[in-house]
């Protein structure tokens, strides 16, 4: 593009020593800025994709009303496409490919080998002078065109995009992007027959099969990767798979604090009430973050206790050296036979003699029932449900379809409710209420949606009584507990460590050698 070629010359020229005086770099600079501006210019940026460089640039264009998402492969030129193109089509010709083979190849690297030969056969035929490192680029290249998802698997490869969207075969795919929403790309699928194809190759990687009986699928890859595939007449205009990227890197406490998302103080709370084995419910509306927060929370279980987490899709993501084990749901087959519910999940983890029991979300009478039953039998449970507030949250408990009784709501400490902002997209906790002993709710932290900063507006009538019923500690113990997590807390911080395995070994030496780690809390040390 025009404005991206004199950007980066105006960047070359003003790196280079050169006798322009500063005031005619800073003009430059304005120009490029100035360029970028009015080609719409919105962000750019450049990833790996195998050994294919791959450059994103998103701008606004005339007549469209999302930003595009323009994917381009470095160091490509028309030409040498076309040259690629008539490659890959001999490719196809020699070597038969069945797509189970592809699929279990491609994952171990062994299809590269498989391949090799016959790929640079042709690569030297068409491209006598290229050099080792040129072939290999080449020949990532024709395996990415030829086998797979093609330029779909370039999408799934950008760490900055957390869904990408097929709608059919006549637009652009689409994608979410983290920083700027759904997108519009530069990339089309050929045909409806390939769209088909593609989810028929991700159903049968998964044993699962997408036809006209059984035209809709919802599976999960060995990645982590959610998919959902759907076929026409079904969906009207057209075949449609839409892919759900598991998280690269998981939030943690340490990400949610530094973005404003929690406070130190409401982080600090929520976690003497899981170190004490208090239950808590995680509520918010689509896209709020609950689930997210629901993990970011489950580094501060204790690593002495065993973890049952149960799921529809697998989206836990616990320090790998917790006694943690996950399971997940199983849809029936399509004889309608093979089932494994949430239920079924919930009622056998309750014979593996858990701590703690973590679930997805909460949808129906039978699974809330269950999982009361086993918070009154003394089991801690961290649980996830559709609700915008506190109110919200009790009315959704106490009425069909969960429709549990509210005289046992009290089983339940802490309700802790995150929020999106419908006009920025900001995410935040909105809310942190107890539950009182008569089933009414008392509202302890609240967002200021003015500030977007939490505020403690009502004192505990229960939380801190209950605290010091199970631990013995005084009100002041209780309040010096409070203030040395968040001086943990804020050390994590300062220390920037935010992976799941890191501020996890925190929590673990909090617990098995507090005073160690309060040294070095209190120096600001480095953990390791």
């Amino acid at each position: 593009m025009v404005y991206s070629k004199v950007k980066e010359d105006i960047k070359k020229k003003a790196g280079e020593k050169t006798n322009i005086p500063k005031a005619a770099l800073k003009s430059s600079e304005k120009i490029s800025e100035k360029i970028e501006k009015e080609a719409g210019l919105i962000d750019s940026y450049e990833f790996s994709s195998g050994t294919m460089p791959i450059s994103i640039n998103i701008a606004r264009k005339e007549d469209e009303f999302v930003p595009i998402y323009e994917v381009s492969i470095a160091s490509i030129s028309k030409n040498t496409e076309v040259i690629l193109e008539k490659i890959r089509e001999e490719l196809i010709e020699k070597v038969n490919l069945g797509m189970v083979d592809i699929l279990s190849t491609k994952e171990t690297g062994i299809i590269e080998k498989e391949f090799t030969e016959t790929i640079n056969t042709l690569i030297r035929k068409y491209f006598p002078d290229a050099n080792d490192k040129t072939t290999e680029f080449l020949t990532s290249y024709l395996i990415q065109k030829s086998l797979g998802m093609g330029s779909i698997e370039i999408l799934l490869d950008d760490k900055n995009l957390e869904e990408v969207a097929i709608n059919n075969a006549q637009e652009p795919v689409w994608v979410y992007h983290i920083k700027h929403g759904w997108l519009k790309t530069n990339i089309k699928v050929l045909s409806e027959d390939q769209i088909r194809h593609y989810s028929n190759m991700i159903g049968r990687r998964i044993g699962r099969q997408i036809t006209i009986l059984e035209p809709l699928m919802d599976a999960n890859l060995e990645t982590g990767d959610r998919v959902n595939a759907t076929l026409e007449p079904i969906s009207s205009k057209g075949n449609t798979i839409t892919l759900r990227k598991f998280a690269a890197k998981p939030w943690t406490m340490t990400d949610f604090i530094k973005t404003n998302t929690i406070s130190v103080s409401a982080a600090a709370l929520i976690w003497l009430a899981i170190e004490y084995e208090l239950s808590i419910l995680f509520t918010g509306g689509t896209g709020t973050g609950k689930t997210s927060l629901l993990n970011v929370c489950s580094v501060f279980f204790p690593p002495n206790q065993r973890i049952i987490s149960i799921e529809d899709t697998r989206e836990l993501q616990l320090p790998t050296f917790l006694h943690w084990v996950p399971m997940v749901t199983r849809l029936p087959n399509p004889e309608g036979k093979g089932e494994v519910s949430m239920l079924d999940l919930l009622v056998n983890s309750l014979r593996m003699r858990p701590d703690r029991v973590v679930v997805g979300e909460i949808r129906r009478k039978r699974e809330a029932d269950v999982l009361f039953e086993a918070m009154h039998t003394g089991h801690s449970v961290y649980a996830t449900l559709h609700a915008d507030d506190t109110r919200e949250t009790i009315t959704r408990l106490t009425n069909p379809p969960i429709d549990v009784p509210k005289t046992m709501l009290p089983a339940i400490s802490l309700i802790v409710v995150m929020y999106r902002n419908r006009r920025t997209g900001i995410r935040r906790i909105f809310q942190i209420s107890e539950i009182l002993p008569d089933s009414e709710t008392n509202i302890l932290i609240q967002l200021d949606i003015k500030s977007g900063k939490l505020k403690h507006v009502n004192k505990s009538k229960s939380l801190i009584d209950t605290l010091r019923l199970f631990t013995g500690f005084s009100k002041e113990q209780l309040n010096r507990n409070l203030k040395e997590k968040e001086e943990v807390l804020i050390w994590l911080v300062k220390q920037n460590i935010n992976t799941v395995n890191e501020v996890g070994r925190v929590m673990a030496e909090y617990y098995t050698d507090k005073e160690s780690i309060m040294k070095k809390v209190k120096k600001n040390k480095q953990f390791r």
